[in-house]
């Protein structure tokens, strides 16, 4: 499997965020680590294992970033206010800088032109940063596979709420969505599946919310509840990527 280590500077977050790169060819993935996560977590918890079949085929490339979360949403004795306006910045980061550079490797690697789409990626609190960046940037991010996931930024603010705050929180923004709103139809260009399971550790809750608000909104995305015995866990979410990547990809 070929992988590259990248370090630059990031002017939205004003220090060295750094990325690493699994594959050499295919559609661009962004990967988003669980909770405080780290960029290498896609290889060490052998998340590079469940993808290999189609990294090693040059069907997918994906790109593994570092999370801000004990900034942001793991800092809860801090400044709401300040914690969300940080988290904007990380988001910032992804959308003017990783994704341009993301494109810009796809490109090169696959010899495309353009502006291909992500698929974004992640578990746990990943997959909520995720499913927030698919229905937040519908034009950049034309994939998702959230797994696990808690859709309401109520996970890390508890009670405080202001503008931004209510745009992290997928429950919230996609229920106020009117019915005729463009990103409807982009979406559903676009294709999304967002899975979690009912055993140890899962909250299915929000997901199950997601999913009536999307199917009231017409939004046609994949929810799939799997059963008691699925778990909140690396083993769980290894199965989960087996199953749904193909249908993402074909």
């Amino acid at each position: 499997m070929q992988t590259e280590y990248y370090r630059e500077y990031s002017p939205s977050l004003g220090r060295d965020m750094e990325i690493k790169r699994y594959g050499h060819a295919g559609r661009p993935v962004l990967f988003i680590p669980c909770q405080d996560g780290r960029f290498y977590d896609f290889e060490n918890f052998h998340m590079t294992d469940a993808w290999a079949p189609w990294i090693d085929a040059g069907r997918v490339m994906v790109f593994s970033i570092d999370t801000i979360d004990r900034e942001t949403w793991s800092d809860k004795g801090g400044d709401p206010h300040w914690r969300i306006r940080r988290h904007e910045q990380w988001m910032d980061f992804i959308t003017r800088e990783a994704v341009p550079f993301i494109r810009g490797e796809a490109n090169r690697l696959n010899g495309w032109e353009g502006y291909p789409g992500i698929i974004a990626f992640g578990c746990s609190l990943g997959a909520l940063h995720a499913a927030n960046l698919f229905f937040r940037f519908p034009d950049l991010f034309d994939g998702l596979l959230a797994l696990s996931g808690i859709y309401t930024a109520s996970y890390g603010f508890d009670g405080y709420m202001d503008e931004e705050v209510y745009r992290n929180s997928p429950v919230d923004y996609l229920a106020g969505m009117p019915a005729d709103h463009p990103y409807i139809q982009r979406y559903n260009q676009n294709r999304g599946i967002l899975c979690v399971g009912q055993g140890p550790w899962e909250i299915p809750e929000t997901t199950l919310r997601l999913r009536d608000i999307c199917a009231q909104k017409g939004i046609h995305v994949w929810v799939d509840v799997w059963g008691y015995d699925c778990a909140h866990d690396w083993d769980w979410w290894y199965k989960q990527v087996a199953y749904f990547v193909p249908f993402l990809l074909d």
